[in-house]
């Protein structure tokens, strides 16, 4: 039923509104050793190789609902570089579209 999309959900994806962080995709093709297992790579700028590739999360549930983060401050991007352990300058880099004015 899941690939021929014949259930209730979401499929939100790293890069894209509701998960603008496109890092994660480096935690997940970690975790599920994806290079390894089905051969598909991420480019320096994250981007999926072969270019067809598709990734996302899948939550299979009636009530769930896609959201989009919106714009975000700098201090924000502070909070979210501290708890990622990420350098604020490579946050800010990935976040960039997010951040308000």
């Amino acid at each position: 039923d899941l690939l021929h999309e014949r259930y209730q959900g979401i499929r939100p994806a790293p890069g894209y509104p509701a998960c603008p962080d496109h890092t994660e995709k480096i935690t997940l093709w970690e975790l599920l050793k994806v290079k390894e297992n089905i051969g598909v790579e991420l480019t320096e700028s994250l981007a999926m190789w072969p270019a067809a590739s598709v990734s996302g999360y899948y939550f299979g549930n009636e009530n769930a609902k896609y959201f989009g983060v919106g714009k975000i401050t700098e201090e924000q991007v502070k909070d979210f570089a501290g708890r990622k352990n990420m350098d604020f300058e490579i946050a800010k880099k990935w976040l960039r579209p997010n951040l308000s004015e």
